[in-house]
């Protein structure tokens, strides 16, 4: 098992979570007095499905676990029964909220007017936070991790460290940006070292995600911009990023093709696949735009529609 999960982490897998539920089996195995060398189906199955009340996405979590760990022993010589994944949650697909220019203002003057509490640092965090969620197209995880050493107010840039596909990048921050992050560091930071995280709660602690978004909600309602119960998602910033910057290129009369490179690596996809969802909402968002430049953006924008 520590030779599995070595070799998951040594291939860039974070393996966290799955390093948690390895503890679990293994304390099962201990458990049940299961001594083998290879995994049987009546153990795994036993373990996948022997509690009635879990969730199938925890049983999918488990089953993808063991099915892993199984395919290794098997490479290395001790013969086990794969399990088979069929608990997998239906997808959900969650179509994009593009906001427009006026939404964007609303929403960030609602930030902004937030009233001061003395036993909060809201109206000081989110006003920033939220901007630089759009401004540098980040997913909120990336935001909330950041610590102060990530934000360089010197060189401009915001540092994200093993985010998701672990993958690292150095964003440039526009000046707007960086001048609201000096004054954030002197509202907030004046004794903060270096590792403190940067959108910080009142008592130093990493903001939590739920706190996050029922702010976000907050904001939304101030601007008068209706939420659905699906959407606008804080992710919708970062979709509304992508969407606005292909917008200007093509009207800027850039070339596609050769700032598509640097876009995919500035929201750290790990390929150009997840970068290609833009130019392919952008298309379908302003057909009129697009059309101006067809012969150009022809073989780049991908086949197929959003429904």
């Amino acid at each position: 098992m520590q030779e599995y999960l070595m070799m998951k982490r040594m291939s860039g897998f974070k393996y966290e979570t799955e390093a948690r539920m390895m503890e679990m089996f293994d304390q099962y195995c201990f458990d049940t007095g299961f001594n083998g060398n290879g995994l049987n189906d009546e153990l795994v199955n036993n373990f996948c499905y022997g509690i009635h009340y879990e969730k199938a996405s925890t049983r999918y979590k488990k089953e993808k676990l063991l099915r892993g760990l199984a395919e290794y022993l098997c490479n290395v010589g001790y013969a086990s029964y794969i399990c088979p994944v069929k608990s997998a949650p239906p997808k959900q697909t969650c179509i994009p909220y593009i906001f427009s220019e006026k939404e964007l203002s609303l929403f960030f003057q609602a930030a902004d007017h937030y009233p001061p509490h003395p036993l909060s640092n809201r109206h000081l965090v989110d006003r920033l936070m939220f901007r630089m969620i759009y401004g540098c197209g980040l997913r909120l995880s990336e935001a909330l991790n950041l610590k102060l050493k990530d934000v360089d107010i010197v060189e401009g840039t915001v540092t994200i460290l093993q985010s998701k596909n672990n993958r690292d990048r150095k964003i440039p921050m526009a000046t707007s940006l960086v001048n609201r992050s000096i004054t954030l560091n002197k509202e907030i930071h004046i004794f903060s070292d270096e590792n403190t995280y940067y959108f910080k709660s009142p008592l130093n602690r990493r903001l939590d995600r739920s706190t996050a978004y029922r702010r976000f909600r907050e904001y939304l309602w101030s601007a008068g911009i209706p939420h659905s119960g699906h959407g606008p998602r804080i992710h919708d910033l970062r979709h509304s990023y992508c969407v606005n910057r292909l917008k200007k290129w093509v009207l800027d009369g850039k070339d596609i093709t050769n700032l598509f490179p640097y876009l995919s690596v500035y929201l750290g996809h790990a390929d150009f696949r997840g970068t290609q969802y833009y130019l392919r909402l952008t298309a379908d968002l302003y057909p009129d735009i697009i059309s101006k430049t067809e012969a150009t953006l022809g073989y780049v924008i991908p086949e197929g529609r959003f429904p």
